[in-house]
């Protein structure tokens, strides 16, 4: 596995622990504003339940760590392996992922005392972890803060099907992100390396570092607002095919796209639907849950383009490069494909990112949802371009000519 965590000095053990105990109180902590009625809507086939979430991130532990681990762990259920495994071939056979809406039972209190088992197994595995399960360890805890953003995505989406547009959490603070007229940063013609160096934790699909060329180009310093998008909107952008990809404009017509997901016209106005329930849209804070299709038709009305990632990444490093994270997952105009010398982990966990890589666009930064901490420069979100459900937003960019 080319995860890079070692076994650190005396006092390691504790501090595994002690992140062990945070993320998974996250989880429990995002699910606690959540009815159990609430926890077993699955809104399309895309998203799954909170309660779902919860099990599947908990079957990691077991499955990857506490049965091959643990002498004499025994598992909470054995039906718990065919409901929440997610896409591990090499694990077993699995529920159909649309259909995960359907698990009403084992009730969220039931999946509450499957947490707490696999807990307590992991606190005594941890406190004499083998060293050929560390990697493991910090993989799961970095597996549940990426389904910690699902969560709160998926309910969004969920919340956002009832008529009553009830609030996740009714005090939601909105994050605070860069406004005016955007500045456009040179990033001159040459040689770039991009991809993780350095110690620490890395997915697979963020190696190996390499170099590759940049043709030069001017990048946004902050992401496109609401009053971009509503000029954009005004001027028929969902109305004109020619600024649309083929496949995109497809989409846009079946779907009937005609504003960003979660805007809800009243009025003469704008409502935007968050976690923190229907608000009035602000012109100035950037755009989100705008799928790679409107980006691109976007940038084609702006005059612009996508930044490519390798831009994207070589320009996280320059001064003035705003809300790199914070605010939404940034499209690229990426495919998510293979580095040069890529090579996934070893056995069931090297399906992890590796098999994805096909029908994909990448997103770069981190939005309002991705957990303190488990954000860098190197990091590749990717979804198919028609998904919209994420905090996605984009930053233009423009050739240097």
């Amino acid at each position: 596995m080319n995860v890079i965590q070692t076994r650190g000095p005396a006092g390691s053990a504790a501090r595994t622990d002690a992140r062990y105990a945070a993320v998974r109180a996250r989880t429990e902590a995002l699910a606690a504003p959540l009815s159990p009625e609430d926890q077993c809507i699955q809104s399309m086939p895309d998203a799954s339940p909170a309660k779902w979430h919860r099990a599947h991130t908990t079957w990691f532990f077991e499955t990857f760590l506490l049965i091959p681990h643990l002498d004499g762990y025994q598992r909470f259920d054995e039906r718990f392996g065919f409901l929440f495994n997610s896409y591990y071939e090499a694990a077993g056979p699995r529920h159909a992922r649309p259909r995960r809406g359907m698990l009403t039972r084992p009730s969220a209190a039931e999946v509450t005392a499957y947490r707490a088992h696999v807990d307590a197994g992991m606190r005594n595995l941890l406190g004499d972890l083998p060293p050929e399960a560390q990697p493991l360890v910090e993989l799961g805890l970095q597996h549940e803060e990426q389904h910690q953003e699902l969560l709160l995505t998926d309910i969004l989406h969920a919340l956002s099907q009832n008529p009553l547009l009830p609030a996740y959490a009714p005090d939601w603070q909105e994050p605070r992100a860069a406004t005016g007229t955007p500045q456009y940063l040179p990033l001159p013609e040459g040689i770039a390396e991009i991809g993780h160096a350095g110690a620490g934790f890395v997915f697979d699909n963020e190696t190996p570092r390499h170099r590759t060329w940049i043709a030069g180009c001017r990048i946004a310093d902050r992401l496109v607002s609401n009053a971009d998008w509503l000029a954009f909107m005004a001027d028929g952008g969902y109305r004109t095919p020619t600024l649309w990809m083929s496949d995109g404009w497809a989409t846009c017509a079946a779907e009937g796209w005609e504003s960003p997901l979660h805007w809800h016209r009243r009025g003469d106005g704008w409502m935007q639907f968050t976690p923190g329930g229907l608000r009035p849209l602000d012109p100035a804070m950037p755009v989100r849950h705008v799928s790679w299709y409107e980006a691109d038709a976007f940038a084609r009305w702006s005059g612009k383009r996508l930044p490519t990632e390798a831009e994207w990444e070589a320009a996280a490093a320059l001064p003035g490069f705003r809300d790199a994270t914070g605010i939404g997952w940034q499209w690229t105009n990426s495919a998510y494909l293979a580095y040069p010398g890529f090579r996934p982990w070893e056995g069931a966990v090297g399906e992890y990112n590796g098999k994805f890589m096909i029908n994909q666009m990448v997103l770069r930064g981190g939005s309002l949802a991705t957990p303190p901490g488990h954000v860098r420069p190197s990091y590749r979100n990717f979804f198919p371009p028609g998904a919209r459900w994420q905090f996605s937003t984009l930053r233009l960019a423009e050739d240097a000519a």
